[in-house]
């Protein structure tokens, strides 16, 4: 994996551990916060590869609270589980209800560098 790819993917999976218990961010907010808000899809790419690190990636939905990678969780219906399991409703097309349960990352602070003498 190159190093851009590899920081960007470090950077989402810092992100996606700060994901309140009871709240969902989604792809193109993380993205966003790691710079590139057309990188909705690697996001998911990064989280296709995290299934074992314990990571909350149940708690990342689409723009619309659908639970698109709901077929990485091995049944289609752990996602949805385990999201009701921390409170979290949904509306009646099976979507997180986004209004309530939203939760917008926080953009990077930038590092400052020290200054050499």
């Amino acid at each position: 994996m190159n190093k851009k790819r590899k920081d960007f993917f470090d950077r989402v999976y810092k992100i996606v551990a700060k994901i309140p218990y009871g709240k969902v961010a989604t792809y193109g907010d993380i993205a966003e916060v790691c710079g590139v808000r057309s990188a909705a899809r690697t996001v998911g790419w990064a989280l296709n590869g995290a299934k074992e690190t314990g990571l909350p990636c149940h708690r990342v939905v689409n723009r619309y609270g659908a639970l698109t990678g709901r077929m990485h969780f091995g049944d289609s219906d752990i996602m949805e589980d385990l999201l009701r399991s921390e409170g979290i409703e949904f509306d009646n097309e099976g979507c997180v209800i986004l209004e309530k349960y939203l939760w917008k990352p926080q953009p990077f602070r930038k590092r400052k560098k020290k200054n050499k003498k």
